[in-house]
Order: C-alpha cells, then sequence, then structure tokens
C-alpha cells in the first residue's frame, strides 16, 4: 500500500539565539527538547512513533559525538527499539532525512516518522566552525587558498553571475537587509535581537569584507538548534481522523538531485546553460510537477540563503524572474512580505539562523506554519501551498519540497 499524502502532524524548532554549549547542555538535552516539543505538536505519545529518522552534518567534528540515531531512544525511554537513522548531506542532511522518512512511509513499513534536525556549533571559537564546515567541500581539491571556505566558494557563485550576467552588490545587500528585518517579526530566530544598520552605505568597518565581495552580514550565522516535524500516513490519519483537523499541512510534492562536489566542475558541466546550476531548478521543478502545481499556484519560499548570493540564484532557479535576472524581483520588491512572491518570511538562514543539520527541516516546519496560518507575525496572507529549496555543499546535494494546506481544511 502507498500514502497518497505525507501528513504533517506536528513541528517544533528550537530557539536559535541560544548557546547550549554555554548553558552546559549536549546533543542528549537538545534531542529531549526536539523529541518532546514535536511530539507534543503533534499531540502524540512517543509509543506513536513507528521509524525515527536524525539530519545531522557534523556532529563529530563540533562535539565528538557521533551515532546520533540512536540519542533518542537514548533520552526517550519510549523510543527504546524504534528503528532509527542518522542521515549526513552537509546542509541539506535534514531534508534527506525526511525524504527517507516519506519513503518509508509511501513504502507502507511504517504509518509515522519522527524526523529530527539536531547541530551543536558554538562548542568551538568562530574560524574553528569555519574550518569544521568546509568539510563539505571536495576537501584537497578546492578552496586552498581561502581562510574561509564557505565566503569564499560563494564569492566564486557571485563572479560567475557577474561574468555571465553582470551583478550589482547593492541586490547582495538588499537580500540581508529584507532578510534580518524578516527574522524581527520571528520569536525564534537568531538575529532578532540585533540591531542591524542601514546595508546599503554600510562600509568595512560596519560590514567587513570576509572573502572576496562577500561581507559579514551576507552571511549566514554559526548556530545551535534542532527542528523536527511528525509525519504520518492517510491511513494513520484514517484511523485517527481527528488528526486532519489539526494537521499542519501535507507535503505533495519532493524534488532531489545530486551532482558533484567541486563546484567548477559544475561551472565546467554547465557553461552552456542559461541557468548557473540546472540541477538545482530541476529539483525545483520535479517539486512541483509533483505537486501538479508550477510557481503561479505557491504563495512564498523558504530558500537556503547561507550566503546572499545562494538566495540570488533561488530567484532566477525558480522562475520567478528569467536567467540572470534576479535583480527584477529584488527591486520590485518581490520577495518581500506583502510581495508577490515572498522568500524566506522566517528570516531565512541569515536571519533565523543555520543548524547545518536542522535547517531543511526548520524550512519544512516554517512552510507548514504558512499554510496552518500559524506563522504569526511572519504570515504570508493567504498562504495555500509554500515550498523548501534547501542544499548542501556548492548545491552538490539539493532538495526541494511543496506542502500544501490539509485537504479538509
Amino acid at each position: 500500500m502507498t500514502s497518497t499524502h505525507i501528513w504533517i502532524l506536528g513541528s517544533y524548532q528550537s530557539d536559535f539565539a541560544r548557546n547550549y554549549t554555554r548553558e552546559g547542555c549536549d546533543f542528549s538535552d537538545l534531542t529531549r527538547e526536539v523529541v518532546d516539543g514535536t511530539l507534543t505538536s503533534a499531540g502524540q505519545g512517543p509509543d506513536a512513533v513507528g521509524v525515527v529518522h536524525v539530519g545531522n552534518a557534523f556532529g563529530q567534528l563540533f562535539t565528538g559525538q557521533g551515532h546520533l540515531g540512536a540519542m533518542p531512544a537514548t533520552v526517550e525511554p519510549a523510543l527504546w527499539g524504534v528503528p532509527a537513522a542518522r542521515h549526513e548531506a552537509a546542509c541539506a542532511s535534514g531534508s534527506i532525512a525526511i525524504l527517507a522518512a516519506m519513503a518509508d512511509l509511501k513504502s507502507g513499513h511504517y504509518d509515522t516518522a519522527l524526523v529530527l534536525g539536531l547541530e551543536l556549533e558554538k562548542t568551538v571559537p568562530g574560524d574553528d566552525a569555519a574550518g569544521h564546515l568546509g568539510a563539505a567541500a571536495w576537501v584537497g581539491h578546492e578552496g586552498g587558498d581561502a581562510k574561509f571556505m564557505w565566503p569564499y566558494m560563494f564569492d566564486k557563485v557571485a563572479e560567475e553571475y557577474d561574468r555571465r550576467f553582470g551583478l550589482d552588490d547593492a541586490h547582495l545587500h538588499s537580500i540581508a537587509q529584507t532578510n534580518f528585518a524578516n527574522a524581527k517579526r520571528n520569536p525564534l530566530a537568531q538575529t532578532r535581537g540585533w540591531t542591524v544598520g542601514d546595508l546599503a552605505n554600510s562600509d568595512d568597518a560596519s560590514n567587513p569584507v570576509i572573502e572576496g565581495r562577500i561581507r559579514r552580514y551576507d552571511c549566514s550565522q554559526v548556530t545551535d538548534g534542532a527542528a523536527g516535524v511528525m509525519l504520518a500516513t492517510d491511513s494513520y490519519v484514517a484511523a485517527h481522523p481527528e488528526l486532519a483537523d489539526r494537521a499542519l499541512g501535507v507535503i505533495t510534492g519532493w524534488g532531489h538531485r545530486t551532482v558533484g562536489l567541486g563546484l567548477e566542475q559544475k561551472f565546467a558541466r554547465d557553461c552552456g546553460n542559461p541557468y548557473v546550476m540546472p540541477h538545482v531548478r530541476d529539483a525545483v521543478q520535479d517539486a512541483f510537477d509533483r505537486a501538479g502545481t508550477d510557481l503561479d499556484g505557491v504563495a512564498g519560499l523558504e530558500t537556503h540563503d547561507c550566503f546572499t548570493p545562494s538566495e540570488y540564484l533561488a530567484i532566477d532557479h525558480i522562475g520567478l524572474t528569467g536567467p540572470g535576472e534576479s535583480w527584477k524581483a529584488i527591486e520590485n520588491g518581490d520577495i518581500e512580505i506583502g510581495g508577490v512572491f515572498p522568500i524566506n518570511p522566517s528570516g531565512g538562514l541569515i536571519g533565523g539562523g543555520h543548524p547545518v543539520g536542522a535547517s531543511g527541516i526548520r524550512m519544512v516546519a516554517d512552510a507548514a506554519k504558512q499554510v496552518s496560518g500559524t506563522a504569526g507575525d511572519y504570515q504570508v496572507e493567504g498562504a495555500r501551498r509554500f515550498a523548501t529549496l534547501n542544499f548542501g555543499g556548492s548545491t552538490a546535494t539539493t532538495v526541494s519540497f511543496v506542502v500544501e494546506a490539509t485537504p479538509s481544511a
């Protein structure tokens, strides 16, 4: 038997402004929090969980702790014996965990899945954290001249746009400004209490250069945090009809593409394509096709703004503009809350925070908030269908989901 819908029964996000290490907490504390929070949101006990999937990218590097698939049972005795697995795909780890859970549910192996994303990154100084995160690149083959691997790599993405189409840094600054402003609306965002000045007129003192044209406020955050969703099949919801009215949404579309690790590999292979990263566009189109929609049928997007050039790339790759014309949507205010297609109303990774293994799940949780009308001050009015775009490394692993309001809503 297969399930037509994958229901999102509940979700949870930790406060991304917290520093768990400073609080004397470790992965067990973070896991206990997200397990309890997700199950409470779903109105289910741990005995209702059929399978557990955990997204985590860098547990060993930041804490020495591996084998995090076993951590939920470590902190919740009722999960003892429940099958579980950890998934690693750099910044797309959480989305891969959701895909694995969906495969379990659609195959009929299980009726419910608890999907958790976990990451602790504030265990080391910032420079060391940047070094650990560099493990998601093609180690020993790229970025040898970089002080900070990922700002260096996404500066290269910006340079490729500039070479092909021209790129005004003012448009990158505008993306950052919008995401920091959106984060002010989000009570769980890492930067909600920050004071960020006018980035259009920032200088090297207020917004220092990190690598190339990438400045401090073009970068996502080093974050401790977790996110979770509880998923279920049609048959489970049919057997528990009270869940249909309280569920947050259903996942109706998904896309998943994987290419090589090397950034220059990607540029060389697709140099003749009008899109800089055509596999990213393919992943989004796959999700839309499976959901039976196109961009006009989607209210907005939570996307992977690890750096401002990655959101710039998302704008044209989802089809909001033509290739290389993302600046038009930025200048028109299209991507702002209240615009024709809001992007990252939560604040995204730049404003909201980026606990790597949790980000893909956090995006789906925020999309579910949007379609259930529970996003609070960052609610997109009338949202019935919302998309996500999450990728790992220099887009080596790309995953997109479409989340819709429940059939009973």
